[in-house]
């Protein structure tokens, strides 16, 4: 079976300038043209799911919703701002609005209850959590959590359970950082993926 995403970083040198230019060009604004045609225009998130081959990019998919887990990595280096996006989008002002990308690198982690894509169980016990300090740089998204009724304990209730998401100057340090509160995390029916980023890094 497939899972969903198990991490994701920001920004992926896969996309170079020519490879957004094409996938901007050949694939989004026919798309957003063809829905204008047909009376009916977009307004909200469309994610774009692409495969990049040979340096030309494919559509796989459109979701109209940010795509989990690459929203955490792209929302830590957008910041606040993401906000103010957001609402010039619901206002018909996007036009008006300047995207300012922090010249950093981000990178997601995402925590799974064992046996996910398959059959997991719900309700263990996730400690840990607050021995790893949040900041702009560190942050832990929750995804399939819980609170026990019987007595506050913070438990898994999903497959998908933690993003835990870093920052860094470079995509090394993000990793290292990430990777760093992962171990930080004490959940034993918890697992996780070791080589997230390993392909922008080899």
């Amino acid at each position: 079976p497939n899972t969903g995403g198990m991490g994701a970083y920001s920004p992926a040198p896969v996309m170079t300038d020519a490879v957004t230019q094409a996938a901007l060009d050949q694939i989004v604004r026919p798309c957003m043209a063809e829905m204008a045609r047909r009376g009916t225009p977009y307004q909200g998130v469309l994610y774009t799911g692409l495969m990049i081959k040979d340096g030309q990019p494919r559509l796989v998919e459109y979701n109209a919703r940010f795509g989990d887990p690459e929203c955490q990595a792209l929302m830590m280096r957008l910041g606040a701002q993401a906000l103010d996006l957001m609402q010039a989008c619901a206002e018909g002002r996007l036009a008006e609005m300047r995207v300012n990308w922090a010249e950093d690198h981000a990178l997601t982690v995402v925590m799974a209850a064992r046996g996910y894509p398959g059959s997991y169980d719900k309700g263990s016990v996730i400690d840990g959590l607050a021995d790893i300090a949040e900041d702009s740089s560190h942050m832990v998204f929750h995804a399939g959590t819980d609170r026990r009724e019987a007595d506050g304990k913070l438990v898994a209730n999903g497959g998908r359970v933690l993003g835990v998401t870093a920052r860094g100057d470079t995509l090394e340090q993000a990793r290292d950082r990430a990777y760093a509160m992962c171990d930080k995390v004490r959940w034993p029916d918890g697992v996780f993926r070791r080589d997230i980023g390993w392909r922008a890094l080899s």
